[in-house]
């Protein structure tokens, strides 16, 4: 039981920058569909698979014991990167379009850029994310639940179960945020939570530590 909670936990951490995102969405009555609702969760799902994969592989040299410890350390600093992240953020809300991943690929002259800014992710102004923008949004979310795979891995989730969850969670984060965002359109102070996951993966490495 107590397994299963702590896996709620982390999933709900991880999956909350889609939750928020979608809210942007449906603030703005962007459109998602379903496909890419659906595409968005599956890269999620992989992205923490191949993520775990990775932290199995680096736990199977070790001890359980150091391999928690390890997987605890991983989940508490990446909470403290979060909470970091979101402190910069606030204190530079009024710098335009702060760039979180730059992907430039000289042989096409293409230089992608996935921003916090949400909106950025509609590369052709439809107002509808569909294509290759719910890939390029379903890998820019799933980037920072990349680390927590490698930390839950060490701390002894089951890699195909836990990415199930964590792709399913995505897409229901998604798909009641967008809801959200529709009808309460008020709730713009939602974003103010966005500190939440780093506590949570905090706490959740404390507890697998002690």
């Amino acid at each position: 039981m107590a397994e299963i909670t702590t896996f709620i936990l982390l999933a709900f951490a991880v999956s909350l920058d889609s939750f928020m995102v979608s809210f942007t969405y449906g603030l703005r009555k962007m459109i998602l569909p379903i496909r890419s609702i659906i595409i968005i969760g599956m890269i999620s799902a992989i992205t923490f698979f191949l993520s775990m994969l990775i932290g199995k592989t680096v736990a199977s040299f070790l001890s359980p014991h150091v391999a928690e410890m390890i997987g605890g350390w991983v989940l508490i600093l990446i909470g403290i990167w979060v909470i970091y992240q979101f402190l910069k953020t606030d204190k530079s809300s009024s710098t335009d379009n702060p760039i979180i991943l730059k992907l430039e690929i000289k042989s096409l002259g293409i230089v992608i850029q996935i921003l916090k800014k949400p909106m950025i992710a509609d590369i052709d102004n439809s107002g509808k994310i569909t294509g290759i923008e719910a890939f390029l949004l379903g890998f820019a979310l799933s980037l920072d639940s990349f680390g927590a795979g490698i930390g839950a891995a060490m701390l002894g989730f089951t890699p195909m179960f836990a990415s199930l969850g964590i792709g399913l969670t995505t897409s229901l984060f998604l798909a009641i945020g967008l809801k959200s965002g529709l009808l309460f359109s008020y709730l713009n102070w939602i974003h103010r939570l966005t500190f939440i996951p780093g506590i949570i993966l905090i706490v959740i490495g404390i507890i697998k530590m002690t």
